[in-house]
């Protein structure tokens, strides 16, 4: 009896086939969901780093404009100087100073007059004709 049961044990049956089945469906479908959450939760650090970097991007162009400005600004200040220096002669032969006495500033043009939008005339529609009666 003792060889029969064991006998029984060591072999494979199609019932030992089933549960394998069952328990592998299980794990795989397991490790299926927590590969999604890995793969969900990836993707929104993947988000936060690009956003991360949008924003260093930003205030790097930021700063590179300041820097820019504070650097031409100056230039474009002594060049004007420059050229109100070297027209100044010239404007006091031609009389036009710039101390005041001068030439006001210009206006700028009138807007012309919007017109105004023509009312639509209703068309009447003739009558319908009928004939008389005799």
């Amino acid at each position: 009896m003792k060889r029969k049961k064991q006998a029984a044990a060591s072999e494979t049956t199609l019932r030992h086939f089933w549960l394998a089945g069952l328990g592998l469906a299980v794990i795989a479908r397991r490790e299926a969901i927590a590969s999604a959450g890995r793969a969900a939760g990836s993707v929104q650090s993947l988000q936060q780093r690009v956003r991360d970097l949008a924003v260093d991007a930003r205030s790097n162009v930021r700063g590179g404009i300041e820097t820019v400005r504070d650097q031409v600004e100056p230039k474009v200040v002594k060049f004007s100087a420059d050229v109100e220096a070297r027209l100044a002669p010239v404007l006091d032969k031609l009389g036009l100073k710039k101390d005041g006495k001068g030439r006001g500033q210009r206006k700028s043009r009138k807007p012309a007059a919007k017109a105004k939008p023509q009312s639509r005339r209703v068309v009447r529609k003739p009558a319908a004709r009928r004939a008389r009666k005799a």
